[in-house]
């Protein structure tokens, strides 16, 4: 059974699980149409369920401030994202809705925050940057609000969050520290890195999942280190420093093997010979 603490629209309706303690964001066709706060309900089969967990303010609080119908469009959103990428951690509902909400507001009074990590985002999370552009499109057909690019990154950050069960700051750390890396790369090389090559998109990804791993404290069965200090001095040595400066804004620290695998994913990309 349910107890309705507030409907919020006819497609929208909060919650709590008698039988969890849980408070939950229903949402499905009709779900909140002829029901009234303090009501109690059968379970809704139908209903996509999202359950507010890990939260310091209750959920009340949390959605009051949101026009019900971001909260209905992030569910959409979050939907479509997991026809393609699997289950996705619910709890980023209402942080996604609110997000969408503060960037409609800005789109309204064409004031929208260019994303300084839009292409980085593009290229890290490239099913999660898809599936947020159209999550733009059904935001247009709702709204009648259109969200470019830029606010396509963000959503993407907060699918991304909730498929790595992170939170979005990490990801957006995440995509600030493997632009930084290519700066670094770029300024030692003195070269301009190919973006669209396939070296440039798998040293990405190193990068990425070696700040997972550091994260998690893991480390790669790959160890390449003697290789790559030999045969590669100079990328081995940028790699070297790219790695305390990680270490440095992370206040983590890098396996010993993470530093020739870099050195051979810099060689890669900067055009020389490898493995």
């Amino acid at each position: 059974m349910y107890r309705v603490i507030k409907v919020l629209n006819n497609n929208g309706i909060l919650v709590l699980d008698d039988a969890t303690g849980q408070e939950q964001i229903l949402l499905g066709n009709g779900v909140g149409f002829g029901h009234r706060m303090g009501e109690r309900m059968q379970t809704l089969p139908q209903a996509k369920r999202y359950e507010m967990v890990n939260e310091k303010t209750s959920a009340l609080t949390r959605v009051n401030g949101i026009d019900p119908v971001y909260i209905e469009a992030a569910g959409k959103i979050i939907e479509l994202a997991e026809e393609t990428m699997g289950v996705l951690q619910h709890d980023i509902l209402i942080p996604m809705a609110d997000h969408i909400a503060m960037a409609a507001a800005r789109a309204k009074e064409q004031k929208e925050i260019p994303n300084p990590f839009k292409a980085d985002i593009a290229a890290l999370f490239e099913e999660e940057y898809e599936a947020a552009k159209k999550g733009c499109v059904i935001l247009k057909k709702m709204t009648g609000i259109q969200l470019g690019e830029d606010e396509a990154g963000y959503i993407a950050l907060h699918i991304h969050a909730g498929l790595a069960q992170e939170n979005v700051a990490d990801s957006l750390e995440t995509a600030r520290l493997v632009n930084a890396c290519m700066s670094m790369i770029e300024e030692s090389t003195g070269k301009k890195l190919p973006y669209s090559s396939l070296g440039y998109n798998r040293l990405m990804s190193h990068v990425r999942y070696m700040l997972a791993r550091a994260r998690k404290g893991e480390r790669t069965d790959l160890d390449l280190e003697s290789y790559a200090r030999e045969n590669f001095p100079k990328e081995y040595e940028l790699a070297e420093q790219i790695l305390r400066k990680l270490e440095q804004e992370l206040k983590l620290e890098f396996a010993r093997e993470e530093t020739g695998f870099l050195a051979i994913h810099i060689r890669r990309v900067t055009g020389g010979e490898t493995v």
